[in-house]
């Protein structure tokens, strides 16, 4: 992997994890939140249902790395239905290495899902690693998993702010990353709840009629600052940092 931007100089999805100090940004009310999406040249997030199909080993390495600089990561029910999530930080290694940075073994797994109709037979509540937390609207109470679960219910449906307002006060969360899906990202970005966002652009055209980036975001201008832009000659992928508003 080269970087292009700034600096250029080869360089790994670890390295330059290494340099970001997410939980720093931490705001008065609410974590630092940034995202993570692969993305087609024709603006698909999903092929065949998944967003693996469209990134690449080193795009599956980038997001590891962000998870290991973050205190928690947000899903949405979609998100947890088709990509049916394991452990967060599956490597013993990459847990005892953000236990030696001030970082909790296990980043918090945060789902917003409405409806709460999860897959509980999905490795993330069946392996008991790290802890699960869920907001939803629903009445429904979750079966009992290996994994430990607790559960946030809002009236009507899931308030975003407050929910992350929750994460901050309740369970010191500094930062987050969320993985998706477009729909919970563009109601993030409309409520201007989203710091940073970090993209792979891959190049494949989809075509179809699969979700974008920002499924259901009403039409406005947001405007991006480029932190870094990566390339992989190997895939010819190109991995940006966005800031969000500059």
């Amino acid at each position: 992997m080269q970087r292009l931007f700034p600096d250029p100089a080869p360089t790994t999805p670890a390295d330059q994890a290494a340099e970001l100090d997410l939980v720093a940004n931490v705001h008065e009310t609410r974590p630092c939140v940034v995202s993570n999406f692969v993305v087609t040249m024709d603006g698909r997030v999903t092929l065949g249902g998944r967003s693996g199909q469209i990134g690449s080993d080193t795009d599956t390495a980038m997001l590891i790395a962000l998870r290991t600089r973050v205190d928690a990561v947000m899903i949405g029910g979609g998100t947890m239905r088709a990509e049916r999530y394991g452990r967060v930080v599956g490597d013993p290694a990459k847990r005892a290495r953000r236990e030696q940075e001030g970082l909790s073994a296990d980043p918090l797994m945060v789902i917003v899902s409405g409806r709460m109709d999860l897959p509980w037979d999905a490795r993330l509540f069946t392996e008991d690693g790290g802890q699960v937390l869920i907001f939803t609207s629903s009445d429904d109470e979750p079966p009992e998993t290996a994994t430990p679960v607790r559960v946030e219910r809002h009236r009507d449906q899931v308030d975003l702010a407050a929910a992350l307002g929750h994460l901050k006060r309740e369970r010191g969360i500094r930062a987050l990353l969320c993985e998706g899906g477009p729909r919970l990202h563009a109601q993030l970005l409309e409520q201007d709840l989203i710091d940073e966002l970090f993209m792979t652009h891959a190049p494949k055209i989809a075509g179809g009629e699969g979700p974008r980036l920002v499924a259901g975001l009403p039409e406005s201008e947001r405007t991006f600052g480029l932190s870094w832009l990566l390339h992989e000659p190997d895939t010819g992928e190109l991995f940006a940092r966005y800031r969000v508003g500059d």
